[in-house]
């Protein structure tokens, strides 16, 4: 390593596109600060002389500053942060208790916020550095069954989009990642599925988005894929924000942008089989 190596900072390196962005790094020569809530439980990436594993909690404050001052004190400096710790709830707006709707932006939103009031000063101080945070196709549209999910990444998409302008003013790049359905443990462990059963209402819907969903998940991208577009816009020195990654991300964004969002709705609604629920009075 010379003083000129790079350094970046991963949370949620655990698995999925967290263990994969690192390895890619750590293969360009970079020098890699992988976090997650349980470093010793990690069993895949081995630590060497410029891959270390960090304890890093988003919902613990205190962990998320430790791990900066380890970063520094190891490599000397960070370069690129990169906010990917983050899970989904799905299920009925009306089937989430409020602890919940609490945890997924505490998640998703309030830790990444935490995060970047972290890494800021560093940046700040250096007149340099790249804050990307990992959204999703479902921060640029929504879904049903989402709709809670879609509010924490709409959430990121806006904060970015502010960030650009704040951070920027330092000479700190921002960049948003917005992969389509990814081949991860999203569906697994990274989702808390709702108990909806109560909510007899919503069993014809719920019943139409599992079908559509179990048809998405049979042609994910890859993690690895996801990764590559990371690694783009860590070294892009231009002050470009958005980066789509995956085919289906990508036809998302042209429909609602060429379309409009109202156009791109009925679409969504049309292919789920999703009726308005309107009447018609004489």
């Amino acid at each position: 390593m010379t003083s000129k190596t790079k350094t970046v900072v991963i949370t949620g390196a655990s698995s999925g596109i967290g263990k994969a962005t690192a390895r890619l790094f750590a293969g360009k020569g970079w020098n890699v600060v992988a976090t997650m809530r349980q470093p010793a439980a990690q069993a895949e990436l081995i630590p060497s002389a410029n891959l270390k594993l960090v304890e890093l909690d988003v919902e613990k404050p205190e962990t998320i500053h430790a791990a900066v001052e380890e970063a520094i004190a190891s490599f000397g400096r960070i370069d690129v942060w990169v906010n990917n710790a983050g899970y989904g709830v799905f299920g009925p707006v009306e089937a989430a208790s409020p602890h919940k709707i609490q945890q997924q932006f505490d998640v998703n939103v309030f830790g990444l916020i935490e995060c970047i009031k972290a890494i800021a000063p560093h940046f700040r101080a250096n007149r340099n550095g790249v804050v990307i945070n990992v959204t999703s196709a479902g921060g640029l549209a929504a879904s049903p069954a989402y709709a809670i999910y879609n509010a924490s990444k709409f959430a990121v998409e806006g904060l970015s989009e502010g960030l650009w302008y704040e951070l920027g003013s330092f000479g700190v790049k921002v960049k948003l990642i917005e992969p389509g359905v990814t081949k991860t443990d999203f569906g697994g462990r990274s989702m808390d599925v709702l108990d909806s059963s109560r909510q007899r209402d919503y069993i014809d819907l719920m019943e139409k988005v599992n079908a559509f969903r179990a048809k998405m998940i049979k042609t994910p991208g890859s993690a690895e894929l996801v990764a590559a577009t990371i690694f783009q816009a860590a070294n892009d020195p231009s002050d470009r924000l958005r980066y789509l990654s995956g085919s289906e991300a990508k036809r998302l964004w042209l429909l609602r942008r060429w379309l409009g969002s109202r156009m791109q709705m009925r679409l969504m609604r049309n292919l789920l089989k999703i009726s308005s629920g309107l009447c018609c009075y004489q």
